[in-house]
């Protein structure tokens, strides 16, 4: 059975720019189709706006990579899925938000690295999402 999961952005830079080596069990997972990556059109408009910061063409430029090869690789492995309503939680960074609807409208596991939203992991494990920096 394939499991649902949900990347904030930065997960995604590290899986699709930084190939950080702690997203190779997330790259299997993808690959093997163990997981289903679910997303929102705002999630890969929020990816096109990063992938324009400075810092990130910088990183870009280095690795030898353009945004529309990362947008390209987000639009392959991404199910686009229609925002869900707001979940019974809020997070503290309003720019997260919308990860923490779509993993709770879906039951998904949440992959990020921000604090705002690594610190509701009670509150959203008893809605039946686990939120953790990266996978096991």
């Amino acid at each position: 059975m394939t499991s649902p999961v949900v990347l904030d952005t930065n997960i995604v830079l590290d899986l699709w720019v930084f190939s950080d080596t702690a997203t190779w069990p997330l790259m299997r997972g993808l690959q093997d189709a163990n997981l289903r990556w679910l997303a929102t059109p705002a999630m890969r408009d929020e990816l096109a706006r990063v992938l324009t910061y400075p810092h990130i063409a910088t990183r870009l430029n280095f690795y030898k990579l353009h945004a529309e090869q990362v947008l390209a690789a987000f639009d392959n492995h991404a199910h686009i899925v229609a925002a869900p309503p707001k979940a019974s939680v809020t997070c503290k960074d309003p720019d997260d938000q919308k990860f923490i609807d779509l993993a709770v409208a879906h039951h998904a596991l949440l992959l990020s690295k921000d604090n705002a939203v690594l610190s509701m992991r009670k509150r959203l494990l008893a809605l039946s999402v686990t939120a953790q920096a990266a996978m096991n």
